[in-house]
């Protein structure tokens, strides 16, 4: 019997939280494409049904590659039990979730509200620990698990003013996932993240084009990422030859972090 091909991801049972849009819909996507099973949840349904009939139009037509989409609120336990509950009845289980669903509201901390603070957190990283509880079941199950987070760059490694509350969530998944790796990897189920630079959505779009113009002229690759690109480093977290990598990071940033100086970029 030939050797099953590496980085073969076909038939595997995914959930992508915040998949309808942005790096969500570039992971989805990815996934679809290598033929697995993709279960992508968004907030409104209409974003939902958006999402499932493009998907389905890059999925590998010649594997057993499947799309279905449901609602969800990540702040809440109960919807996230919902869409595990209801991804494992359609696909037979779930091997992997990709935590993806974040926002980022800017608001300065000298101004930034009570209800501002708690609306990124409770998405950001509550959102986090609800989905990877939701699924842990099923992920036991599957003998092989994977979560994957979607923290950033921004927390982590750097800073940006108006984004103080977004920043401090996006270290608290890293912090989250460290312990989270070791408490799981009893049951061979791994964690890790994937941090993100600048990239190209309609979310960023909204930033402005001298936003757009300064982050690009930032990246030593001289380009903003492209969603799809951070659903490779996931795509690549999520396959069974990862599977000895547990509690840790990728950055996709087009060298974004590296210069010590703008001057360091001639």
């Amino acid at each position: 019997m030939p050797a099953a091909p590496l980085f073969d991801l076909s038939d595997t049972r995914v959930v992508v939280t915040g998949g309808t849009k942005g790096i969500g819909f570039g992971i989805a996507s990815v996934f679809a494409q290598a033929g697995a099973r993709v279960a992508v949840a968004g907030r409104s349904q209409a974003g939902v049904d958006t999402a499932v009939a493009a998907l389905s139009l890059v999925a590998d037509a010649d594997t057993r590659a499947q799309i279905s989409g449901f609602t969800v609120d990540v702040t809440d336990p109960e919807s996230c039990r919902a869409l595990a509950a209801s991804t494992a009845a359609a696909f037979g289980g779930i091997d992997v979730l990709c935590a993806n669903a974040g926002i980022f509201p800017q608001a300065d901390l000298a101004t930034m509200t009570p209800a501002q603070l708690d609306e990124v957190l409770d998405t950001n990283v509550k959102g986090t620990i609800y989905a990877v509880q939701a699924c842990l079941p099923a992920l036991q199950e599957s003998g092989r698990g994977r979560v994957v987070l979607t923290s950033s760059i921004t927390g982590p490694t750097t800073g940006y003013p108006g984004w103080s509350h977004y920043g401090a969530s996006k270290a608290a998944q890293l912090g989250f996932m460290r312990t989270a790796a070791i408490e799981l990897a009893k049951h061979a189920i791994t964690v890790n993240a994937v941090l993100p630079g600048n990239v190209e959505s309609a979310g960023l779009d909204e930033m402005g084009a001298d936003y757009l113009a300064s982050m690009t002229s930032a990246v030593p690759l001289r380009r903003l990422g492209r969603a799809e690109e951070i659903g490779y480093a996931a795509a690549f977290l999520a396959s069974r030859e990862a599977g000895y990598i547990t509690g840790q990071t990728i950055v996709v940033d087009g060298g974004q972090t590296l210069p010590e100086s703008p001057d360091a970029l001639g």
